[in-house]
């Protein structure tokens, strides 16, 4: 089974201890501010899920008697500004998305420093060090925190949660500047760093027959973001390329690389009362430079959604959305992949039509339903279904949702 050997808890301690530290010397420094301590916010959020299917199993065993409670997620905040110019900021989430009890284990999910070189009224140029969530399409920096999603779920085939950990964070710097013209904003950002990879890749890319270690290498991340008329029109570009290097610890099989550079396009139009959202990407990744080379491949997936939120009674919202995942172009069918004997055609796509209801009827307190048809099992969590030749093509699911913040 493939390792990671980065980002353990002992290493987000590290990194915690490090912005700690930092936050501490600048606040000392700018002891004569009376000012500065005003900055210090700490904020919270809870949110706990009941999740239901008909057929297969999502986070947790929900296909059976009343369902899964294994989806909660827990986290708190912190942010100073020691100086006006440097924010210091961190967060420690503990989320449980079935599989087993320690995916619950409290861990850092960011903690860094941003510093602000220029700040006006045009343009705003900054550098953010540490372990900063990728600024990934529209929704993934602030994934976790269930007020800012716009369902329980996001769209799976764009917001993996079976893969999340390559795509949330990474450990490095991040550069952005900020433009702001007569007509909208712009917004640029590029990251340098080491990518995490935890057991959930390893799980969904099948690694059992390789014994080893990921060693995550140099990767980068960028986003271009443009905010027109205030925000009635919002388009992104987003692009990344992940590497990381396999060490084999399986006689026979040399060491190699995997890479994984998605391109993701996203586009909103937002009204006082309703928002049309699409986004499309397109995913290559597979491994290379291994012998024998038959553990070598290249695939290019695709993906994309198209979702209608409504905003009634001050405090209701109502969603549709149609999300689609093909894991491989040349067989979106997956009639090759199960040929091959890999496994059944449907785990090779998804199609999933939603339908949700969410209700605020405090700030600080949300309820939230949702219901999915799902035809393919995609992006079907592969540690709550280790068998894929015992589940069902087409499945039903049900969601329900209580958050919580402060």
């Amino acid at each position: 089974m493939i390792e990671s050997k980065s980002f353990r808890w002992n290493e987000c301690r590290t990194i915690a201890a490090l912005l700690g530290t930092v936050a501490m010397g600048l606040a000392a420094n700018a002891q004569s501010d009376e000012h500065a301590l005003d900055t210090l916010q700490v904020h919270g959020f809870l949110s706990q899920a009941l999740v239901i299917t008909d057929d297969n199993n999502f986070f947790g065993q929900s296909s059976q008697d009343e369902g899964s409670f294994e989806f909660t997620e827990i986290g708190l905040n912190v942010s100073l500004r020691p100086h006006q110019d440097v924010l210091v900021a961190a967060q420690v989430l503990s989320r449980r998305a079935g599989g087993n009890s320690s995916d619950a284990e409290p861990k850092l999910d960011y903690g860094l420093v941003d510093y602000q070189m220029i700040s006006n009224q045009e343009r705003t140029l900054g550098i953010q060090l540490g372990r900063i969530k990728n600024p990934f399409g529209f929704y993934n920096q602030t994934r976790d925190v269930a007020f800012t999603r716009p369902s329980i779920l996001l769209p799976q085939s764009i917001y993996f949660d079976r893969t999340r950990s390559l795509a949330l964070t990474g450990d490095g710097l991040t550069l952005y500047l900020e433009e702001r013209l007569d007509s909208g904003v712009v917004r640029g950002q590029l990251g340098l760093g080491e990518p995490q990879a935890g057991d959930d890749l390893s799980q969904t890319l099948q690694l059992q027959r390789i014994a080893g270690s990921f060693n995550p290498q140099q990767s980068t991340i960028a986003q271009v973001r443009y905010e027109h008329d205030g925000g009635r029109i919002v388009a992104a570009v987003s692009n990344a390329n992940v590497k990381s290097r396999i060490e084999s610890h399986y006689q026979g099989v040399n060491d190699g690389d995997f890479y994984f550079t998605p391109w993701i396009f996203s586009l909103q139009y937002n009204q006082e009362l309703w928002s049309i959202t699409a986004e499309y990407a397109l995913r290559r990744s597979g491994f290379k430079n291994f012998n024998p080379t038959s553990l070598n491949f290249n695939t290019t997936g695709e993906s994309w959604y198209l979702q209608y939120t409504r905003r009634f009674y001050d405090n209701w919202q109502w969603l549709i959305r149609y999300d689609s995942l093909i894991s491989n172009r040349n067989d979106p069918s997956g009639k090759d992949f199960e040929a091959k004997g890999l496994g059944p055609a449907h785990t090779q796509f998804a199609e999933d039509l939603t339908f949700g209801l969410q209700w605020t009827p405090h700030p600080q307190v949300m309820l939230a339903g949702e219901y999915h048809h799902v035809d393919g099992t995609g992006w079907l969590p592969i540690q709550d279904n280790p068998d894929s030749s015992a589940t069902s093509r087409r499945w039903n699911m049900w969601l329900f949702q209580l958050s919580l913040r402060f």
